[in-house]
């Protein structure tokens, strides 16, 4: 299934965010304003941004309620799509910029960053949905991580949050056949 390219970019951005959060192999991603920058130019965020610890804070907050959208299944899903919509006041409009070509963005630029970050994601959630891929979204098949995923492969092959976590899976595959043999 191939989804426009603005939900690509969303689903993997959303999932980037999430995995920011601290975790078994992992320490927080995002523990000051100046990181939430950098991450905020990685993903080439357009608007607003205020650079302050209230930012940081709210964008945490998001962090931990996207979360949610990788444990739940599609039915419970729509209610949380609604429900983020509709608390930011979502309004779909066309827009073009970078070298993305027409897209949606349904939050206006001078909106608080986690009110974008949250309304682009949950779009791209709506389009998962509607296109019955819901099982596109995963967490991570690594013991221990609690990374999240979106497989975007043609032949849904992908288990892992990233290569540090695939590699680590590999190379205990490996010891373990080495031990056997």
């Amino acid at each position: 299934m191939a989804f426009t390219h603005d939900t690509d970019v969303a689903l993997m951005a959303a999932s980037a965010l999430v995995n920011t959060s601290p975790g078994p192999h992992a320490e927080e991603g995002l523990p000051d304003p100046e990181a939430l920058r950098d991450f905020e130019e990685e993903w080439q965020w357009t608007g607003r941004f205020d650079g302050t610890a209230e930012e940081l804070a709210e964008v945490h907050a998001l962090r931990d309620r996207l979360r949610t959208f990788w444990h739940i299944g599609s039915t419970e899903a729509v209610g949380l799509v609604n429900d983020l919509l509709r608390e930011h006041d979502a309004l779909p409009q066309l827009v073009r910029h970078h070298d993305y070509g027409w897209h949606f963005h349904a939050a206006p630029p001078d909106a608080a960053l986690a009110a974008r970050m949250a309304v682009e994601a949950v779009m791209a959630m709506a389009d998962v949905l509607r296109a019955d891929e819901w099982d596109r979204l995963a967490v991570c098949g690594a013991q221990g991580c609690d990374g999240v995923l979106v497989d975007l492969t043609r032949n849904r092959s992908r288990r892992f949050c990233g290569t540090t976590c695939g590699n680590r899976e590999a190379a205990a595959r490996y010891r373990e056949r080495l031990r056997e043999g």
